[in-house]
C-alpha cells in the first residue's frame, strides 16, 4: 500500500528555496535526495509511488516523488538515510499544517490533491490571495 512522507522545508520562505537548495544539490552531487536521521520503516510502501511532501509556511505545497531510500552510517557513527527524490516539483493544493519535528506518514486520502497543471501560480502571490483562490477552486 502506498504512502507518503510529510516533512517540514526549515529555513524556505516559498518554493524558490527549495529549488535553490536542490539546485545546489543536483550541482555538486548530479542527484537530489533529503538526509533524514530516521529511517522510514515503511520503506516498501514509500517507494510503491509515494512522495515526499513540503511544508513551507505552514502550507503543504509542493511534492517530489520518492524514489529510493539509502540507509547509511555517517561520519560520526550515526545511522541516517537519504530520501531520494524526483527533481520535478509538483504543486499541490495547499494543506495547511502545525509545526512537528521530523517527518510523518501521510496516506493517500489525507495528502492533498495536485494542483491544476494548467493554472500557473506566481511564488510571489500574497498568501491571502492565494488562500481565496484556493477556497474558490481556483487553484
Amino acid at each position: 500500500m502506498t504512502i507518503h512522507l510529510v516533512k517540514l522545508c526549515v529555513g524556505a520562505d516559498d518554493i524558490s528555496d527549495l529549488v535553490n537548495w536542490q539546485s545546489q544539490l543536483q550541482t555538486r552531487y548530479k542527484r537530489v535526495f533529503h538526509t533524514t536521521r530516521m529511517v522510514p520503516k515503511r520503506q516498501a510502501d514509500l517507494l510503491e509511488g509515494g512522495s515526499l511532501y513540503w511544508v513551507i509556511k505552514r502550507q503543504i505545497r509542493v511534492r517530489q516523488q520518492i524514489t529510493d531510500i539509502e540507509e547509511f552510517v555517517d561520519g560520526q557513527g550515526i545511522r541516517r538515510c537519504h530520501l531520494h527524490l524526483n527533481p520535478e516539483l509538483v504543486h499541490t493544493r495547499l494543506q495547511a499544517r502545525r509545526p512537528f519535528q521530523g517527518w510523518r506518514y501521510l496516506t493517500p486520502q489525507d495528502a492533498p490533491i495536485d494542483a491544476p497543471s494548467n493554472i500557473e501560480v506566481d511564488d510571489d502571490m500574497p498568501e491571502d490571495m492565494r488562500s481565496e483562490l484556493t477556497e474558490m477552486g481556483l487553484l
